[in-house]
């Protein structure tokens, strides 16, 4: 059996003890707090008989009950996660059985005999693009013996091939073989206490609101009860910091040995590929969601979102030149890294699975080679498979409120659409991905004049050229992160660059030599930036004569983009502003928040009248989004009255803000296009 020859590393058995370590500590510190309110509890009642016994009148009769409530109220927080009921939705799952899926079923019991582990609870389909084992996880889950459930996503299957859906749930089995799950039964557990006791206190809020307003005496017994409770839950902040850094780091130990276990059912490369394969894979979907998103005002609704992913996943991988091998793109780790040039590495220790690189780096190490047929797709193990995916995309979209009964949009249709959308929303090809993530970088254009040198197109856009720009980008990060690292914005006491190990001290000092590096990058992208406006100029020049028009499209752009850091501060300072709304605050100072805040909501109201004013801008925008927009520019909304929030208002300022922020990154890019569109038509010309 693979899970006696798949040893588990040092690394593994180290976290597993942090992390079992780190549960009892958690334990004994509940416990010590739980006695320590009992006895709370005690003295307070004591001392409230010894009162009401010493002076036997009304005054000190509240007095003794105030004061016997603080531990009470003290104790009731700590228990009150019992009386939560735990819930868990399985609506969007489809339960399976070996007579509906044979095959599937053949093939998981191949597994489970090869590993050596149980057969599970429960088999589960999901429109997701996923594979996971769960558990139904409660009290009793921490101390019995728990079968678990195995949930295979459709929108997974759909971009693999059979032997990678095997490598896929080999891992998945290597978990069910993992005693150390049993850890993350008691961890979920831990977060649902502490959770509760930290963001759960609605009702509990009320309850102490209601007591402090029975009588005058009981207020300042409650403010102390809410001072000993604010206490405990700056501990339970801490306590959930330790219990969950060493549980994620057996987390990613544990995925690595399910890796191993995969690896040594399939070899390796299975598993490498649907790992590369995987961002492209929930790309694709996501892309198709954000598509029928768009269609929820027309109402109308996908029959089948895995034939649309299908084509997503193939449209896409043409367009950014993947190679398709046996009828799957063939992600390698060049392109998944393509533009990731940072040379910054450090350990994320809320990370709950490795990073992708890391898998693959590891399995390549194992170099377990198998001899098997990978032509085979994975939907074809599947019966009545298109029946399934029509079923799981029903229940996808059932949670979806529509004005009327939707309407079905036809494959052939959503392909059509896609790609016009597509293509509408990218930049043109010839520029080989230059401005993906940059914009002509300001310079006063009118300075520039024709040129009789030569310039070649071909070295402006480059792999060099464009190498410039996602090494600018990563350097910005890369200093922004070192010097968190530096200021302990980030608690790390070495991290990794270029393969040398700095000490927290030394990151400032690094920190300037890459500004260094960056200002000379940047003043290279600059230069290139000015020699493309002059190439342009030429190349409008020799074909119409003209030369203001490129001229004053850059303008546009430039002048927006000033624009857009002018407009936006109004958006980031309301927020900002908003942010009690978030927080247990006193009834007088929301008022006061909200007439403080009346200023910039006038300067808000004003930016979007002046957006709209500009059909170029809001030509795209659907009608509940301008209806909500009139909403707010035309009404006088109250948030707060009483002594409650008025939430239909509050939805209205925050979707206005959203939207806001939307068309003006919206405006942004409609400039850029045309600018690049039109700098496409001269060379097309």
């Amino acid at each position: 059996m693979i899970q006696k020859e798949v040893s588990l590393s040092n690394e593994f058995k180290t976290q597993t003890t942090k992390a079992i370590t780190s549960i009892i500590i958690f334990a004994f510190v509940y416990l010590l707090t739980f006695f320590l309110a009992i006895g709370l509890t005690v003295l307070c009642v004591y001392g409230a008989i010894s009162l009401v016994a010493a002076h036997p009148r009304f005054f000190t009769l509240a007095l003794g009950v105030g004061l016997a409530s603080i531990g009470f109220l003290v104790l009731f927080f700590l228990l009150k996660f019992l009386f939560k009921k735990n819930k868990k939705d399985r609506g969007h799952l489809l339960e399976i059985k070996k007579v509906d899926q044979p095959h599937l079923f053949e093939m998981i019991d191949e597994i489970v005999n090869e590993v050596g582990t149980q057969f599970p609870k429960k088999v589960y389909l999901s429109h997701e693009v996923n594979a996971s084992v769960f558990y139904d996880s409660n009290f009793w889950s921490m101390i019995l013996p728990v079968k678990k459930n195995l949930m295979i996503g459709l929108g997974l299957v759909n971009c693999i091939s059979r032997n990678e859906l095997k490598a896929i749930l080999s891992h998945e089995f290597g978990h069910f073989s993992q005693k150390t799950m049993k850890v993350g039964s008691f961890v979920y557990n831990v977060n649902q206490i502490i959770h509760n006791m930290l963001y759960e206190n609605e009702s509990y809020d009320k309850m102490i609101q209601s007591w402090a307003n029975a009588s005058g005496y009981f207020t300042v017994f409650v403010i102390i009860a809410v001072k000993i409770v604010e206490g405990i839950q700056w501990l339970l902040k801490l306590m959930y910091e330790f219990v969950n850094k060493n549980y994620l780091g057996l987390s990613r130990e544990m995925e690595f040995h399910a890796d191993e276990i995969a690896a040594n059912v399939t070899g390796n490369e299975p598993l490498e590929n649907s790992l590369l394969r995987m961002n492209l894979s929930d790309y694709s979907f996501n892309s198709v969601l954000s598509f029928y998103e768009g269609k929820i005002e027309q109402c109308l609704k996908s029959k089948n979102v895995f034939l649309d992913q299908w084509f997503v996943l193939n449209f896409i991988s043409k367009e950014d030149n993947i190679e398709i091998k046996n009828r799957l793109p063939n992600v390698t780790i060049e392109e998944l890294n393509k533009f990731n040039k940072s040379k910054l590495v450090i350990k994320d220790q809320w990370a709950s699975h490795p990073s992708t690189e890391d898998r693959v780096e590891r399995l390549k190490k194992l170099n377990l080679k198998k001899t098997t047929n990978n032509d085979q797709l994975a939907n074809e193990i599947f019966q009545n498979l298109n029946a399934l995916q029509e079923k799981l995309t029903d229940i996808l979209f059932s949670n979806v409120m529509y004005s009327k009964e939707p309407d079905f949009t036809t494959h052939e249709n959503f392909k059509i659409e896609f790609k016009e959308k597509f293509l509408e929303n990218t930049f043109p090809k010839i520029f080989n991905q230059y401005y993906d993530n940059k914009s002509p970088i300001q310079f006063e254009v009118s300075n520039v004049s024709l040129s009789n040198n030569q310039i070649h197109f071909r070295n402006l856009f480059s792999d060099e050229k464009v190498n410039l720009v996602y090494q600018s980008i990563a350097l910005q990060n890369d200093i922004a992160t070192i010097n968190q690292i530096s200021n302990n914005g980030l608690k790390l006491k070495t991290f990794d660059y270029d393969g040398k190990k700095y000490s927290k001290k030394e990151g400032a000092k690094l920190s300037i030599s890459l500004k260094k590096e960056l200002e000379t990058i940047n003043e290279e992208i600059e230069q290139n930036d000015k020699q493309i406006f002059q190439y342009f100029l030429n190349a409008e020049s020799d074909n119409s004569g003209e030369i203001t028009k490129l001229e004053k499209l850059y303008k546009n752009l430039l002048e927006f983009d000033n624009y857009y850091d002018e407009k936006i501060s109004v958006y980031n300072e309301l927020m900002s502003k908003l942010d009690f709304i978030n927080y247990n605050t006193p009834f007088d100072k929301i008022k006061t928040n909200f007439v403080n805040i009346k200023p910039l909501e006038n300067k808000l109201k004003a930016s979007i009248k002046e957006l709209l004013e500009q059909n170029k801008y809001n030509n795209n925008l659907k009608l509940e989004v301008k209806e909500c927009f009139n909403s707010f520019t035309e009404k006088e909304l109250k948030y707060f009255l009483g002594e409650r929030y008025i939430d239909e208002n509050l939805e209205i300022l925050f979707t206005s803000l959203n939207n806001y922020y939307f068309l003006l990154s919206e405006g942004f890019l409609i400039n850029k296009r045309e600018l690049l569109n039109y700098q496409a038509s001269l060379i097309k010309e």
